[in-house]
């Protein structure tokens, strides 16, 4: 960097081949760099080597149940929204084996399963999903009961992040405070800003870890222009959401209504695919599968991502608790709004609105919640009448 030294805090200006520049540093610090990169039409998060890995001049669209890729022409590297992954696998894998058994003639041996995990870099990260890590971090990293690998994951992670120039038609971030902007959560974060002929990214540092890496890397001072620059497009973006939540009181206003018929109008359309717990990035939850070989002497148990949409997530002795699609769609949403805020002090939404643009029948948790709102205004409105009535009488 030219003029000084840059430290936690400071925002400098990285061109398009310093940024190139950043990925080729990280991966010969032994990062496997992983980022956006597109593939069988749609963006997903692969290995990228360098910057021309990234879609440029891509962009989507997406609304409940639409997803389509548009070719734009722009420079631009990041002119997207999400794409059906979240980072969260390469957090806490779809599939890990647990531990291994063999018998001889000794008995059994146990071996526990491998919880070392490789120096990852995340480039390309949205703030909604930095804050699905967050929450990852509390239930999974910093809970009572750690998960090993995921805390070993964690540990050699490093984040750059990219703020949204725009918002989708799903998207409601800014309901929940997690987005378009990063403000926590990152080792760096870029904003890309393209006007004319000029291409750059406005790159914050907020570790120390990203602070030495970009005194490896050509980059200049961001002056008052630039960074006032970044902040109007995250501004832009933030008047851009295509959906909204009200959080007011929610979680109290969804324990009220367990009996709304707007759980039964959405069941109707519900396929329980489980389409939307896959896709949201903090979604945890997991079961374990046991197998052996003919001989007996071979066992391993591993370790799969599960779905409450799942008949058999809820099964105990003698049935699944819920049994229909209106009992699971009704726990995956009060869980995600409400009961999750008793167990770990947040919501369990972040605003993304992937279980929206990738269900099937495109139920729209935030339409969910808006209605049911209403019902209960109409069904006060409707005793406050009554008790009019009667007190006139």
């Amino acid at each position: 960097m030219s003029g000084q030294i840059p430290r936690p805090g400071d925002k400098v200006v990285l061109e398009p081949q310093g940024l190139n520049s950043l990925i080729l540093e990280l991966q010969n610090t032994g990062y496997k760099t992983i980022g956006p990169v597109l593939r069988n039409n749609a963006i997903v998060y692969d290995d990228i080597g360098r910057l021309t890995d990234l879609p440029q001049g891509w962009t989507d669209e997406q609304d409940a149940g639409r997803y389509r890729l548009k070719k734009t022409g722009s420079k631009a590297y990041f002119d997207f929204v999400l794409g059906p992954q979240s980072w969260k696998k390469y957090l806490q894998a779809p599939v890990r084996r647990l531990w291994v058994a063999s018998r001889d003639s000794s008995g059994f041996q146990v071996e526990a399963g491998d919880n070392e995990s490789q120096k990852l870099a995340f480039v390309g990260i949205r703030p909604c999903e930095l804050t699905a890590i967050s929450i990852l971090d509390r239930i999974l990293g910093n809970g009572e009961f750690k998960d090993p690998a995921y805390v070993a994951a964690r540990r050699n992670l490093f984040t750059i992040a990219v703020n949204c120039g725009r918002a989708g038609a799903t998207c409601f971030c800014a309901s929940i405070g997690s987005g378009p902007k990063a403000t926590a959560g990152f080792d760096l974060a870029l904003t890309e800003v393209i006007d004319g002929d000029r291409h750059c990214f406005v790159t914050e540092a907020a570790s120390n870890t990203g602070a030495e890496l970009l005194k490896k890397i050509p980059c200049t001072k961001a002056g008052t222009f630039e960074i006032k620059t970044a902040n109007e497009i995250s501004l832009k973006a933030s008047g851009q959401m295509g959906r909204f939540l009200d959080t007011a009181g929610l979680q109290e206003m969804l324990a009220r209504n367990l009996e709304s018929p707007v759980w039964e109008q959405e069941a109707a359309r519900c396929l329980t695919c489980g389409n939307c717990t896959m896709v949201c990035p903090t979604c945890f939850c997991t079961t374990a599968e046991d197998t052996t070989d003919l001989s007996g002497k071979h066992a391993e148990r591993w370790q799969r991502w599960d779905s409450c949409f799942t008949l058999d997530f809820s099964y105990i002795h003698g049935g699944s608790i819920r049994n229909s699609a209106r009992a699971r769609y009704r726990q995956m949403v009060n869980h995600k709004l409400g009961s999750w805020n008793d167990q770990f002090g947040m919501l369990g939404c972040v605003g993304c609105g992937r279980c929206i643009t990738w269900c099937p029948a495109g139920i729209d948790i935030t339409e969910t919640v808006r209605e049911i709102r209403e019902g209960q205004r109409t069904q006060l409105g409707t005793a406050s009448l009554k008790e009019s009535k009667y007190a006139n009488a």
